[in-house]
């Protein structure tokens, strides 16, 4: 199938980086989501990706239990580098060019963000991975993820997630949880739903970009997504694709 999205933020949690694990980093599941990036990115798609850090630091917790939330957002920033430059890693290893770039400076194993720099490399085909979030505490990465999407003029945003799509309860603790197959913006607002944050919901509606919310351990499903199979939850203005 020919590709539906020519330039896209793929947004990885970093929870799916661990695998199975409540910790740390999975090598087979960070080369198997690797493989299934390049796969995209072969068929002629622009990728940028946005990754989280929560495998590595969880600043929620650290918060409630006495932390300043700037200081535990921080520290969650770099967490997120670390994210970075094991993806990258995995993803160079199939010979494909691939930059990472922070929004905290780290010259040493990173650029700098730069919007028309990363925008360049995405027109040569080079995969851009960005960190450290937007660079200020108090902003989540599905935040990073909607203002990068919108900085690149992306047309969809991927968000991967262990769950195949958005539903009204939490399915690991609900048997009888819905799963909903399409949602507008103001549905997410609206129900208060789980699936990002509401700066970062608000972004997606103002800047009229799609989101769909899918499976990432289920191999393939960044290809189906990017074709435009019916999987996981389709968030967008309207609700119908």
């Amino acid at each position: 199938m020919e590709p539906k999205y020519k330039r896209l933020v793929l947004k990885i949690s970093g929870e799916s980086l661990a695998g199975d694990k409540d910790f740390g980093f999975d090598n087979e599941t960070i080369a198997t989501i690797a493989e299934q990036i390049v796969e995209v990115q072969q068929m002629g798609v622009q990728i940028a990706v946005v990754v989280g850090g929560g495998n590595v630091w969880r600043g929620a917790g650290s918060c409630a239990r006495g932390m300043d939330r700037a200081t535990a957002d921080y520290m969650g920033m770099l967490a997120t580098a670390l994210n970075a430059l094991a993806l990258r890693d995995a993803i160079e290893q199939h010979g494909v060019e691939t930059r990472v770039q922070t929004a905290i400076e780290m010259r040493e194993i990173a650029e700098p963000y730069i919007r028309l720099r990363a925008i360049r490399h995405l027109e040569k085909g080079i995969i851009v991975i960005f960190a450290c979030g937007t660079g200020n505490p108090y902003f989540s990465t599905d935040t990073t993820a909607a203002l990068r999407a919108a900085e690149m003029k992306a047309e969809v945003i991927l968000m991967a997630k262990k769950v195949d799509g958005v539903y009204d309860s939490d399915p690991n603790k609900n048997p009888n949880a819905k799963k909903f197959d399409r949602l507008n913006y103001m549905d997410v607002l609206n129900m208060n739903l789980k699936v990002m944050d509401s700066t970062a919901a608000s972004l997606c509606k103002d800047n009229e970009i799609p989101l769909i919310v899918f499976n990432i351990n289920e191999k393939g499903n960044i290809r189906r997504a990017v074709c435009g199979e019916n999987i996981g939850t389709y968030l967008g203005g309207e609700t119908n694709a």
